[in-house]
C-alpha cells in the first residue's frame, strides 16, 4: 500500500494541472463522492452467486459419482437427510394431539370433517379431512396448501378429486394462512398483504434462535400424520403427501423426514435452487432453510431423500417456476432412482400452462396416488365438482385461532418464548473462556480467524478549505471491494483521532452534510467515511427486490444466509479492512479508532468491536440494541440485514457490549 503523503504529492500535482487548463470545480462543493473505479448496481449479487455456483458445482460433481451404483446413491441420499436434520434445528418434544373434531358435513358420496388439533402446546393446527363414506380403512393423502391467504378454504379441488376416487385426504392449514394468519388484528383481519409477507418477517425471528417456519410447517404436517395414524379408518400403511407451489415447498420439506409416507407429489415448485436464485432470486420466508446452499442440499436433494418410494413432478411449461430447471433437476431424479433399480416410481408430468394445479395436473395427480395405493392404472377423469360451503370447512367461530382460541400461543410468541429459554443457556455460555466465545461469534458470522493482506487503490484527490480529501477502493482476496473517503484535516497533529463512519444512507449522504463534516475537522480529527457491501455504491436496486418482502436488500441478505456466510459477517469482514487501511497509512496509523456507526450498521458495528480491539470507542445511533426487539416486534423491516441464525441460543448483542469492554461500546439515542 502506498503512503498518504506520496498520494498527496501524486494527486497535488494533477490538481495543479487540472486548473492549468481551466476545468476544476471546488471539491468541496461536489456531490459525488464514489470512490469506486467502476460502476454496477448488482455487483454484490453478482458477488454472492459465485459462491452459489461454486457450491453446487461441488455437490453436481459428488451426485454424478453416486449414481455410479445402489451403494453410493443410498450413501449419498443418506448424507443428504444428515446435513437436512442438521441445518433445520431441533424439535419439541412430542406431547398429546388433544384432537378435536368439530363438525361433521355428508356430502356425496363422502363427509368432511373439521379438524383442531395441537402440534405443540397451545400450537393449534386447523385441518378438514375428506373421507369417503364407509369404514375403511382408507388410503390417506395430506394436502399442503399453497401461499392463499384462504388456506384450506375453499375447498380444494384436488382433495375432492381424490376423496371421490376413494382416497382420503387432510387439508393442513399452513401456518401464516387460512384460520392460521400469526398477524391479525382484533378483527381477524390481515396485518399483512399476504402469506408471503407473514411467512417471512415470522421466518427472521425464527432464525435468531436457530428455527425455520419451514421448521414449524414440516412439524405441524409430521404430527398431522400423527393424528391420521390414530384413526382405525385410516390405512397407516398408505399414506401420501402433495402439495402445489408454496404447498410443494412443504411436500419437498416433509417428505424426507418422515418414513410413513409411502407416495408423493411435488407441483408447481420443483425447479433448481441455484437457476432460481439466478433468475429470480430468493422466495418467501417459509421457502428457505439457512445454509442448504453451504451444505449443496438442491431442491432435487430434498425429494430424492424419499427415493426409491414413488414421487410425480407436476410442472407447467409457462410456470414463473423455472422449467428448465425442473427438466435438469428431474434428471437427477431419474438417474436417482434408476440407482436405485426402481426407475418406474418416478415421473414428470407437464402441462402447456403456468403455475398451479389445473384440471390436467389433478388427474394426473390422482391416477399416480390410485396407481400406487390401489394397484390401480385406470387414468382418474374429473367430472363433476362440488361446492363446499365455508362453514361446513371452517374450525373457529371468528375464522382465526389467534382471536378464537385464548390459551393459544402464537408462533411469534413461541419465538419470543424460546428466546428467553436460552436464557440459562446463554449465561453459561458466556461464562466460557474468551477464546472459546469469540470462536463461537466467528461461527456465527461465518468468518474465518484468518485474514489475508488489503491492497488499497487511489481513485481520486480533492481538497477543500481546511482539510483534503483522498478516496480509495479497498480490496482483499475473495472480499467485495470497499470504497471510502477520506478526509484529513491541515491541523492534524499527533492527538488527532480517526472516527470512522459508517452511515446507513451512504457515506455520499454524510459527506454531503457540510456542517457535520466540519464539526469533525474543526476538531483536528481525521474521518475515514466508507460504504461498506450493500450499502451507497454497492446497495442492489430497489426493484430488484420486491416490496413484499420488507427488506431492501432482501435477495442479498437471503442468499448470504443461503450459502453460510450472514450479511453482518461480511461485512465486519469489511470492517477488518478498513481498520487494516488505517493501521498502515502514514497519516492514520497509531492513531486512537473512533467507530461512529447507524441503522442497520448497528450490529455490524458491536460485533466488529467485540473482535477487534484496534477499535477504541464505539458510538451507535437509531439501531437495535438487543435481538429482542425483532422478537417482541416481529412486523419491521430490513430485519434480514441483521439476522445470525441460531444466534440467540449464545448471545445477545447487549452480552457483546459487556464482553467488549467498560465504555466501548455506546448506543447513543
Amino acid at each position: 500500500m502506498k503512503p498518504i503523503k506520496n498520494v498527496r504529492i501524486k494527486y497535488r500535482l494533477i490538481w495543479i494541472l487540472i486548473i492549468s487548463i481551466g476545468v476544476v470545480a471546488e471539491a468541496g462543493a461536489q456531490s459525488n463522492f464514489n470512490a469506486l473505479p467502476w460502476k454496477m448496481n448488482t455487483a454484490y449479487f453478482n458477488y454472492l452467486m459465485r459462491d452459489v455456483h461454486q457450491q453446487y458445482a461441488e455437490r453436481k460433481t459428488t451426485i454424478e459419482e453416486a449414481f455410479k451404483s445402489e451403494k453410493s446413491m443410498l450413501e449419498y441420499r443418506d448424507n443428504c437427510i444428515l446435513k437436512y436434520k442438521n441445518i433445520l434445528g431441533e424439535f419439541p418434544e412430542k406431547g398429546d394431539l388433544n384432537t378435536q373434531v368439530l363438525g361433521v358435513s355428508q356430502q356425496d358420496g363422502f363427509r368432511v370433517e373439521k379438524i383442531l388439533f395441537e402440534s405443540i402446546p397451545k400450537r393449534y393446527v386447523t385441518a378438514n379431512l375428506y373421507i369417503p363414506d364407509g369404514n375403511g380403512p382408507f388410503p390417506v393423502a395430506v394436502e399442503l396448501c399453497g401461499h392463499g391467504m384462504g388456506g384450506k378454504i375453499p375447498a380444494p379441488r384436488a382433495a375432492l378429486l381424490m376423496v371421490q376416487n376413494q382416497i382420503a385426504v387432510l387439508v393442513v392449514d399452513p401456518v401464516g394462512q387460512g384460520e392460521r394468519v400469526q398477524f391479525v388484528d382484533e378483527n381477524s383481519n390481515s396485518l399483512t398483504r399476504g402469506s408471503t409477507t407473514g411467512h417471512t418477517l415470522l421466518n427472521a425471528g425464527a432464525n435468531l434462535v436457530g428455527t425455520s417456519v419451514a421448521a414449524a410447517e414440516y412439524w405441524d404436517n409430521h404430527r398431522a400424520i400423527d393424528y391420521l395414524v390414530t384413526r382405525s379408518d385410516i390405512d397407516a400403511d398408505r399414506i401420501g403427501v402433495f402439495g402445489s407451489s408454496g404447498g410443494g415447498t412443504q411436500t419437498s420439506y416433509l417428505m424426507g423426514l418422515d418414513d410413513r409416507i409411502k407416495v408423493a407429489s411435488v407441483c408447481s415448485y420443483f425447479s433448481q435452487r441455484e437457476r432460481v436464485l439466478e433468475i429470480n432470486g430468493p422466495s418467501d420466508g417459509c421457502q428457505h432453510v439457512p445454509y442448504e446452499g453451504r451444505e449443496q442440499l438442491e431442491i432435487a436433494d430434498f425429494v430424492l431423500m424419499m427415493a426409491p418410494r414413488p414421487v410425480l413432478i407436476m410442472s407447467g411449461r409457462y410456470d414463473f417456476v423455472d422449467y428448465w430447471g425442473a427438466t435438469q433437476a428431474f434428471a437427477e431424479l431419474e438417474k436417482t432412482y434408476t440407482a436405485l433399480g426402481s426407475p418406474e416410481k418416478v415421473k414428470l408430468f407437464s402441462i402447456e400452462g403456468g403455475h398451479g394445479m389445473p384440471k390436467p395436473k389433478r388427474e394426473a395427480l390422482a391416477s399416480w396416488f390410485r396407481q400406487w395405493m390401489y394397484n390401480d392404472n385406470t387414468p382418474v377423469l374429473e367430472e363433476n365438482m362440488l361446492n363446499i360451503s365455508v362453514d361446513a370447512l371452517q374450525c373457529t367461530k371468528t375464522g382465526q385461532v389467534n382471536t378464537a382460541i385464548a390459551d393459544k400461543i402464537s408462533l411469534p410468541d413461541y419465538h419470543l418464548n424460546l428466546a428467553k429459554e436460552y436464557e440459562r443457556q446463554r449465561t453459561a455460555f458466556l461464562k466460557q473462556d474468551w477464546t472459546v466465545i469469540e470462536a463461537k461469534v466467528r461461527e456465527l458470522l461465518g468468518i474465518s480467524a484468518q485474514k489475508s493482506e488489503i491492497e488499497s487503490e487511489p481513485t481520486g484527490y480533492g481538497s477543500s478549505r481546511n482539510y483534503e480529501i483522498f478516496k480509495y477502493q479497498i480490496a482483499r482476496l475473495g472480499q467485495m471491494p470497499v470504497p471510502c473517503v477520506l478526509l484529513v484535516p491541515e491541523n492534524v497533529n499527533p492527538k488527532s483521532q480517526v472516527v470512522l463512519v459508517l452511515n446507513e444512507d451512504g457515506k455520499n449522504n454524510f459527506l454531503e452534510d457540510q456542517n457535520t463534516v466540519d464539526s469533525y475537522i474543526n476538531q483536528d480529527q481525521i474521518l475515514l467515511v466508507a460504504d461498506l457491501r450493500g450499502f451507497g455504491e454497492t446497495a442492489d436496486p430497489s426493484s430488484l427486490n420486491d416490496t413484499k418482502y420488507w427488506n431492501r436488500e432482501y435477495r442479498n441478505a437471503m442468499i448470504s444466509m443461503h450459502i453460510g456466510k450472514p450479511i453482518v459477517g461480511q461485512r465486519v469482514i469489511d470492517v477488518f479492512s478498513l481498520l487494516d487501511f488505517i493501521e498502515n497509512s502514514d497519516v492514520t496509523k497509531n492513531r486512537e479508532i473512533i467507530l461512529k456507526a447507524n441503522g442497520a450498521y448497528g450490529s455490524v458495528a458491536v460485533h466488529a468491536a467485540f473482535l477487534d480491539s484496534r477499535i477504541s470507542k464505539t458510538e451507535i445511533s437509531g439501531a437495535v440494541k438487543s435481538y429482542f426487539e425483532f422478537l417482541e416486534n416481529p412486523m419491521q423491516r430490513d430485519v434480514y440485514s441483521q439476522v445470525l441464525y441460531g444466534v440467540l441460543k449464545y448471545y445477545d448483542l447487549k452480552d457483546l457490549v459487556l464482553l467488549a469492554g467498560k465504555d466501548r461500546i455506546r448506543f447513543v439515542d
